[in-house]
């Protein structure tokens, strides 16, 4: 009988040593008496980023009756902030999430992501945080602190917060094949990131206060030159993206202006229009504390442990096998 690719991905050494890694996770954690939560993989809405892909499924199998359209989570943020707000107190998940379209080498459409929450703290202390976790994983590995301006004034001779968009566009343009018009100064900013800056990142690199206009569900604040940025992180690893971590919104009508500001953009972008999820709203209306939460990739973290450059060598079955 011809095999037909019944083996996993991974090898089963490789497993073993994932297995120690979630359980350094889970001893992190106990440690620092941060309870452990699961919330639903399914969802009745949708995210809204328009730059991340909800996988639909249909629930229902009654004749004469439509299916009930349900989204498979692409991060549990939503259902544990309303866990935060009834009072949850500190809590961190590790979760399967979904996102559609995402394949290669260091993406799959299903992963592990790991997700927490504390309270009282800001970006700055939950940095640090993450930091420690990494640490128990790969204790010797050594990390830095840049902030997003420093990182374009270094690189590129700019200021990221002051540039005008001619600039921008120039810019990009001296490093990139972009014969395209856009009158969106974050469209210019995310490429410069994404193709120039963040190739250029070796080691553990923490990168904090983004432009306010990139807060996504961050608080935003004056940094030490009065410019307005976003209490926001994130930490690469020889250019790859780890973690990404906010002092959280809590500000319910500002919330529910960024939900419906993505979903405008969804409808210029010529993407489906989903259910917003208005119950987070009403979880910061009804009080969620001061926290800051941070999503971690577990896989990934994992490949670093191992000193491994692929998804398939650390997940039991990619999804060509699943």
């Amino acid at each position: 009988m011809q095999e037909t690719g019944w083996r996993p991905s991974a090898p089963i050494e490789n497993l073993r040593a994932r297995g120690k890694v979630l359980a350094q996770i889970r001893r992190f954690f106990a440690q620092r008496e941060v309870l452990e939560v699961e919330t639903p993989v399914l969802s009745k809405c949708a995210v809204s980023d328009p730059f991340i892909d909800s996988l639909e499924v249909s629930f229902g199998f009654q004749p004469g009756v439509e299916d009930e359209r349900l989204y498979l989570q692409t991060s549990p943020e939503y259902a544990m902030k309303r866990l935060l707000a009834a009072g949850s107190g500190d809590i961190y998940q590790m979760a399967k999430v979904f996102r559609n379209g995402e394949s290669g080498r260091r993406h799959n459409p299903e992963f592990t992501m790991l997700e927490w929450y504390r309270l009282g703290f800001d970006d700055r202390q939950l940095m640090a945080e993450v930091e420690a976790l990494i640490r128990e994983v790969v204790p010797e590995l050594q990390v830095r602190y840049l902030s997003y301006a420093d990182l374009f004034e270094q690189e590129l001779g700019l200021d990221p917060h002051r540039a005008t968009l001619e600039q921008l566009q120039q810019r990009c343009r001296e490093h990139l094949d972009a014969p395209f018009d856009d009158d969106d100064r974050d469209t210019w900013l995310n490429l410069l990131m994404s193709h120039v800056l963040e190739p250029r990142l070796k080691g553990a690199v923490f990168i904090h206060s983004y432009p306010a206009s990139m807060a996504a569900l961050a608080q935003v604040r004056k940094d030490a030159q009065g410019r307005q940025v976003a209490a926001r992180f994130e930490l690469f690893v020889d250019g790859v993206e780890l973690a990404n971590g906010y002092h959280e919104l809590t500000d319910a009508a500002e919330q529910a202006r960024r939900l419906n500001a993505d979903q405008l953009q969804r409808a210029a972008l010529g993407l489906p229009q989903r259910p917003l999820e208005q119950r987070l709203v009403q979880a910061l209306e009804a009080g969620i504390p001061e926290c800051a939460g941070v999503a971690l990739g577990v896989d990934r973290l994992v490949m670093l442990a191992l000193g491994v450059d692929s998804l398939e060598q650390v997940v039991s079955f990619m999804h060509e096998r699943a």
